[in-house]
């Protein structure tokens, strides 16, 4: 199979033929119909993650069809249209029994802890457990998203944040994360607030439902100004920065909830006497586990939810490594298709 390896961090990745994988006895092996390059993919590549080994394949978000089986899979069959959250748990720990693979201890990632889905073909582990089926006419490109930035907005929002419709959400940082947290925060029927110093990220997120936007340099008393009711109810801080949770704080109404589902590269002052003073709920968020898929494919299936509207770029699987190694674009999303 053609895949897209990487042989040493920071190094220009390459485009190479590897042995077809071989399913594990409890796995599949998945043809790739479209994987989404997501910013941890490039994090990876640069050597940031230290669960990830050279060499590797990269590639985490996925969606495809099921050529190959292993012998003690019972509900997975071959033909089988998938995709799966980009934490697989191992299904047999306290964490898996309860329906929370997200924080399995035992956890595996694609593109992390093995090679990924920037390849023709990928290997699962645990399929029965952690495999989600999709719908045959859900486009590949918007279906690969489901995987990973999709389903984390999702559940930061409904699961963490409990959004309701007429709720108002500020979402902190229009990446991937962010931007699919507008587009499904707008589904849902809340009001959304975006912050982002990028101008073209700015414009993206309008276009795909936020009633507002900000540079983050205003302060969180804009925030307050385009809500209105003392500010938002709930926030999602999708950046990654330390300052950017202190800002969602501030931003909240009492009784408000901060998700946290950015990686922070530094320690975050944390306004505790505010917190204290509004009762306010700060809430770590970490994807989503395949029991708590159903909603969300029912919400894509239904029509109501379209993530291939997230993607702005298409590109073919020998393009991957320039775009694996290209700074990323604001507002823009690429999905590669093996």
């Amino acid at each position: 199979m053609r895949a897209v390896r990487v042989t040493a961090f920071g190094a220009a990745p390459e485009l190479v033929e590897l042995p077809d994988p071989v399913p594990a006895p409890d796995g599949v092996v998945v043809r790739v119909e479209a994987t989404g390059l997501c910013a941890s993919d490039r994090f990876a590549w640069l050597g940031h993650d230290d669960g990830v080994t050279l060499p590797f394949v990269p590639g985490h978000e996925l969606a495809g069809r099921v050529v190959a089986t292993g012998p003690d899979v019972r509900r997975i069959r071959i033909g089988d249209r998938v995709t799966t959250p980009f934490v697989c748990g191992c299904g047999d720990c306290p964490q898996c029994r309860d329906g929370r693979s997200q924080v399995c201890p035992r956890q595996q990632q694609p593109g992390f802890t093995h090679d990924g889905s920037f390849a023709e073909l990928v290997a699962l582990r645990h399929a029965d457990h952690n495999l989600v089926p999709l719908p045959d006419g859900t486009d590949a490109g918007g279906a690969a998203l489901l995987g990973c930035r999709v389903a984390t907005a999702y559940r930061a929002l409904t699961g963490r944040g409990g959004v309701r419709p007429g709720d108002t959400v500020l979402v902190i940082g229009a990446g991937g994360v962010g931007l699919a947290a507008v587009l499904v925060a707008a589904t849902l029927g809340a009001e959304v607030v975006v912050a982002d110093p990028a101008p073209a990220a700015r414009a993206r997120a309008a276009e795909l439902g936020a009633a507002g936007t900000l540079d983050p340099a205003e302060g969180p008393e804009r925030v307050r100004e385009l809500i209105g009711d003392g500010g938002a109810r709930v926030a999602v801080e999708s950046a990654g920065r330390a300052e950017a949770l202190a800002f969602g704080i501030r931003a909240l109404r009492p009784h408000g909830v901060l998700v946290q589902v950015g990686l922070l590269t530094a320690e975050p002052v944390v306004p505790v006497p505010e917190m204290i003073a509004k009762e306010l709920v700060l809430a770590g968020s970490h994807g989503m586990a395949a029991a708590d898929y159903p909603a969300l494919v029912e919400l894509v299936d239904s029509g109501r939810l379209d993530p291939a509207r997230l993607v702005t770029r298409r590109i073919p699987l020998p393009d991957a490594p320039a775009a694996l190694a290209a700074p990323p674009e604001p507002g823009s999303l690429t999905v590669v298709l093996p």
